[in-house]
């Protein structure tokens, strides 16, 4: 992704841009992406855009929602931030996508926020594995890809619907009487066999 792209949004002056290590792994080059793309919104830390972080940003640039700038009636060409923006990283996150590739391709579509689909292919691979290990869902030096993200399961997997009981209509039980002569010819050869012992 340019860098023009990402100076579309604010970024905090105190966070630096993460440096990769020599041999990078996929998820280290996500850590990038996430600086460039997804951090201005997601937090620092993958917490979301919570007040403590929108403290962290310059001044000017911590009240976008007002009308004119990213609220109400943005500017011409402009678009509207939502007032929530949920965490990526942490207990309970990233619930509703059941493995990697619901992740992925979700990141690939919709995000950035402000200019959608905008990632390459690569990025959004990178950045699904720099979240999924950041929540320790993901180690592998392996890269994640299309023939692997479908085994990793990210959001817990909805329940299983349980299963109505069957429950018999009247007409399909059976009745007493039914019951009783049943037992009965099932007992009649014991009753047979201690008469005759008395017999004797």
């Amino acid at each position: 992704m340019d860098t023009a792209t990402a100076q579309t949004m604010p970024t905090p002056d105190r966070l630096a841009e993460p440096t990769l290590p020599a041999e990078p792994s996929q998820a280290d080059k996500g850590a990038q992406v996430y600086w460039l793309a997804c951090l201005p919104c997601h937090g620092d830390r993958g917490q979301g855009l919570t007040e403590e972080f929108k403290q962290t940003y310059p001044e000017e640039d911590r009240n976008c929602w007002n009308s004119g700038c990213h609220g109400e009636r943005p500017y011409e060409n402009g678009f509207t931030l939502p007032k929530t923006i949920p965490p990526v990283i942490g207990a309970g996150t990233l619930q509703k996508f059941p493995d990697a590739q619901a992740l992925r391709s979700y990141i690939f579509v919709t995000m950035p926020f402000w200019k959608p689909g905008s990632l390459t292919d690569d990025e959004a691979w990178q950045v699904t594995a720099f979240l999924l290990r950041e929540n320790n869902l993901w180690n592998s030096r392996d890269d994640l890809n299309g023939s692997n993200a479908t085994l990793i399961s990210v959001g817990i997997p909805p329940a299983a619907e349980p299963t109505p009981q069957s429950v018999q209509s009247p007409a399909e039980r059976p009745s007493l009487a039914l019951l009783l002569l049943v037992g009965f010819i099932a007992l009649a050869p014991l009753f047979i066999l201690l008469w005759a012992f008395r017999k004797k």
